[in-house]
């Protein structure tokens, strides 16, 4: 039964309030989106106060070459992956003891929002002294769905391998992918929800000695769901410019009618109802998406609390979004053998779903 042993995030240096990227938006979008007053108002009703990004609110004025922002994102998200590695292996929370590099078995890379052939695990192991028999497992193109679909795949190596020691690292930079002549709703709505994160978790397998005095989320199993046809539904465009967003205003009614089924099978072969499930640690895609989550899975606010507080203070930064999320379940006060449920949902239409159980 593989846990999770620590866990550590970075939030960019640039925070703005909501209410400045409305004035922004405004000031770049007038005269060009028609009824753009009213649409606006999708900025205050997401029930998002604050989001971080990577580069300055300036930067959203200049044009920017797909070439520009690609190099920026590989800077970036090489040097975010550095910071989150450090402090997951350090966090003194979880851990007795600093966690050397040169200890991981594998390093999973998830990212959605930036190209790098090698990928950003490489550039990082030229910074970090990890081994140079280290497994690479970069993960492209889940999305949002990424931080659980990540951790997912660590479960699976953890099982394989239950001596092996696995980092999960997510980092989007969905700022750098804004296209300010891009005068579509899905933009917008994009605009008003999306920001820039970035998270690591370590993942060890049940043979994996360390001392731990804490109750901490071990892993009872994992499951993926797909929905055919879907690919519509959200991704990306891309074009010369870049990565345009493809964001459907049907997701929440999906979400209604699709994820009730998906989480009642997943939960059921393990013979666990949703109302055993003290732990909801659920992707918060944005508002509605959130109350799709409770209508879906019969929950209750206080289900999705954490979730929105993480939405309020930060946004939706795509995959990393999630593990903001168990980082505060994991730094509650826990009692023995209560269960959690880790969600997300992204690009394919696809959901990942995993069973937790906090445990010594």
């Amino acid at each position: 039964m593989p846990k999770i042993s620590s866990i550590g995030t970075y939030t960019p240096p640039f925070s703005l309030a909501q209410s400045n990227i409305e004035q922004l938006t405004k000031e770049l979008f007038q005269h060009k989106i028609s009824k753009l007053e009213r649409l606006l108002k999708v900025f205050e009703n997401g029930e998002i106060e604050t989001r971080n990004f990577c580069v300055p609110p300036d930067w959203y004025r200049e044009d920017h070459t797909f070439e520009e922002r690609n190099e920026l994102y590989i800077e970036l998200a090489t040097k975010y992956s550095v910071e989150v590695i450090q402090r997951c292996l350090t966090n003194r929370t979880f851990l007795s003891n600093d966690l050397s590099t040169e200890d991981i078995d594998a390093i999973i890379f998830v990212s959605s929002t930036g190209i790098s052939t090698p990928s950003i695990d490489a550039r990082v192991m030229n910074i970090l002294p990890f081994s140079d028999q280290l497994v690479r497992i970069p993960i492209w193109g889940l999305g949002c769905a990424g931080g659980a679909g990540g951790i997912s795949r660590a479960y699976d190596y953890c099982k394989a391998y239950p001596h092996a020691k696995v980092l999960v690292v997510c980092i989007e930079l969905c700022s750098l992918t804004f296209q300010k002549d891009d005068y579509s709703k899905s933009n917008l709505v994009g605009t008003s929800l999306f920001a820039d994160g970035a998270a690591c978790v370590l993942v060890c397998g049940d043979k994996v000695e360390l001392e731990q005095s804490m109750y901490l989320p071990h892993i009872l199993g994992s499951g993926s769901k797909w929905m055919p046809n879907s690919e519509n539904v959200m991704g990306w465009n891309v074009k010369s410019g870049g990565l345009h967003v493809v964001f459907s205003k049907s997701i929440p009614v999906i979400i209604s009618t699709w994820l009730g089924p998906f989480i009642h099978e997943f939960l059921s072969k393990y013979n666990i109802q949703p109302d055993q499930i003290g732990n909801f640690v659920a992707h918060p895609g944005g508002k509605k998406v959130l109350n799709a989550y409770e209508e879906a899975l019969q929950l209750t606010k206080a289900h999705t609390n954490v979730s929105r507080e993480i939405l309020k203070a930060h946004g939706n930064m795509s995959s990393p979004t999630v593990l903001y999320v168990l980082e505060q379940f994991m730094h509650k006060e826990h009692t023995a053998n209560t269960y959690g449920l880790m969600v997300a949902l992204g690009p394919g239409f696809s959901g990942e779903a995993l069973l937790l159980e906090w445990r010594k």
